[in-house]
């Protein structure tokens, strides 16, 4: 049996971090993408998401600890176990009912350094000054999803936002991966295409306090059409995706 913690309303996860070196190197990235102890499935997955350049973005440090929001199967989180090392940790959380036990006992067998955080969504807290990086994958748009089917509620996103903040020590970094929408009405957008404006991200961020720290446009794809739905076969995969970092002022 591996660790899972399970997140009550309002509990805080704390964890001692090794002093923060600089970023790894892209040899290190380019290795940590190549392993072969990674899951079959998510393996499957790197044509589509390019991970390499995603991570040389995120500036990954040995011995930190990094939370994987909204980890979904851990296809980061392999990856990002093995760049901040022994010394490092990574904690992947995940809603209850997005968490599959059998994936998350496979990746623990060769990944020590990681320890799942399930909780409603809305319960994802996370105590001050506690981790170093928070990296979202194609997920920050849910924060404005709700979905009674899938038992997913509404979210106070500035609240999410601001634990972000306190839970980051100084000098520590968000990063944001998603697929890029029009302005309009966020929650209608989300619920419809499953996008959001980058605009939109960095006025939250910005609203909590955050700095912008980097912008990469090496995901963007100008064929693709805004107005589609991501999980449209003919553009799965090949969405239009803004890369931004921001920073804790330190």
């Amino acid at each position: 049996m591996h660790k899972i913690r399970l997140m009550m309303p309002l509990v805080a996860v704390a964890l001692l971090a090794a002093p923060i070196h600089a970023a790894v190197p892209k040899s290190t990235v380019a290795a940590a993408v190549a392993d072969t102890s990674r899951q079959a499935d998510n393996r499957k997955l790197d044509e589509g998401r390019h991970p390499a350049e995603v991570l040389a973005f995120a500036q990954v440090k040995p011995g930190s600890t990094v939370v994987d929001f909204m980890a979904g199967g851990g296809y980061y989180t392999e990856m990002l176990s093995r760049l901040v090392g022994p010394k490092g940790s990574v904690l992947p959380m995940n809603p209850a009912g997005f968490h599959k036990a059998e994936v998350w006992d496979a990746i623990q067998k060769s990944h020590a350094n990681v320890t799942p955080l399930i909780a409603p969504v809305n319960n994802m807290s996370l105590a001050p000054r506690s981790v170093d990086l928070i990296f979202t994958h194609l997920v920050y748009h849910d924060l404005y999803w709700e979905s009674e089917k899938f038992n997913f509620a509404r979210v106070d996103v500035d609240a999410m936002v601001a634990n972000w903040f306190r839970a980051l020590r100084p000098g520590g970094t968000v990063v944001i991966v998603d697929h890029v929408g029009p302005g309009g009405d966020t929650r209608a957008l989300v619920d419809k295409l499953h996008r959001i404006d980058p605009a939109k991200v960095r006025a939250d961020m910005e609203r909590a306090g955050f700095v912008l720290d980097g912008e990469a446009d090496s995901l963007r794809m100008k064929d693709d059409d805004h107005s589609k739905n991501v999980f449209d076969p003919a553009i799965r995969g090949k969405t239009d995706r803004f890369m931004m970092r921001f920073r804790k002022p330190a």
